[in-house]
């Protein structure tokens, strides 16, 4: 019986060794326009070369200061921004160059959760009509929409008898719980959850967490967990990705990441966690400005802010290296050493 590309490709994503989501070289470069005639002034680099590799059941924690690109990141691989270059494949398909029909298709297994509880629910609709509208596109209802929902709403923790109230009626952590009931209703691989838990009081970012480990292990969830915290992220993820200046600076184990910091960047963020009764004296904590994506600095992006700074950092590109089991790009480090 003769295979087919599609069927080939299918038949590799099963297999374990191979990565549900797989990105290459990213980029996503938005150009602004000045002056009368509206020429092009200069190219916004939100996103330039990001490559890594998500499995099955994982979750991998991005992390970074706020205009890093994170999110960007998170638009692009959603379709909701253009690539400027690179590849991403999802379960053995080229996201970027599928058609308007497939993609359509492909979107019931990667869903996303909005940092913004209330404002990305429609104030229009009340419960049921929110976590059940997916299922009524992809004709998915094999119930009445009542009886989907009210499930839904069990899953996430919430009364079922809440599912003809609006949006307004309920708490923030209330609104995010619903967003996660959405996003699980068509059953999808891969989540991405953009600053999820960030507008939440710190006892209710815990149980959100708590609820998206127990859906992973309930429905065999992948989670791309974007947030600037740190903290947060160490406490859901099985690979952390360090992004600063639209680039992966290092990506490692979370315990590795944690306790073994390679990348300057990754140690003043880590030193810029706060803990109770502590004073962190150890480190250096994270000073000066992000510089513009529009005209990032020479050789290391990081170089004027990083206290480790060579001579060669401000010409150079610096190299990729695997130390101790995980990826840095620095040059304090040999390529493929450790």
């Amino acid at each position: 019986m003769k295979i087919n590309s599609k069927d080939r490709a299918k038949a590799q994503w099963d297999a374990a060794d191979v990565p549900l989501l797989e990105v290459s070289d990213l980029k996503t470069w938005f150009e602004v326009k000045r002056g009368i005639f509206s020429r092009k002034a200069e190219q916004i680099r939100a996103v330039d070369g990001v490559t890594f590799s998500l499995m099955a059941n994982e979750t991998i924690g991005l992390v970074g200061e706020s205009g890093c690109g994170k999110t960007t990141l998170g638009r692009t691989l959603l379709g909701l921004e253009a690539a400027s270059g690179g590849s991403v494949f999802f379960r053995g398909e080229p996201l970027l160059t599928l058609s308007h029909r497939r993609m359509k298709a492909m979107r019931r297994r990667l869903q996303v959760v909005f940092q913004d509880p209330l404002s990305s629910l429609n104030p229009r609709m009340n419960v049921m009509d929110i976590v059940t509208e997916g299922l009524l596109q992809f004709r998915m209802l094999t119930d009445s929409r009542e009886v989907h929902a009210k499930r839904l709403l069990r899953e996430v923790g919430l009364d079922e008898e809440m599912i003809y109230r609006f949006p307004h009626e309920f708490s923030g952590g209330q609104r995010q719980r619903i967003n996660v009931a959405r996003a699980i209703s068509l059953r999808p691989d891969l989540i991405i959850c953009d600053e999820a838990v960030s507008a939440l009081d710190v006892s209710i970012q815990a149980q959100v967490i708590n609820l998206l480990l127990s859906l992973q292990q309930r429905h065999h969830l992948s989670y791309l967990f974007i947030s600037h915290d740190l903290s947060v992220v160490s406490n859901i993820a099985d690979r952390i990705a360090v992004m600063y200046l639209g680039r992966i600076v290092e990506i490692g184990k979370t315990i590795d990441i944690i306790e073994k910091p390679l990348h300057p960047y990754t140690r003043m963020l880590i030193a810029a966690i706060p803990v109770a009764g502590q004073k962190r004296v150890d480190q250096e904590m994270v000073t000066g400005e992000t510089p513009s994506p529009a005209a990032p600095p020479n050789g290391c992006h990081f170089h004027p802010r990083c206290p480790e700074a060579m001579p060669v950092c401000r010409h150079a590109e610096p190299p990729e290296a695997w130390k101790n089991g995980h990826y840095v790009c620095c040059h304090m480090y040999r390529p493929n050493s450790g």
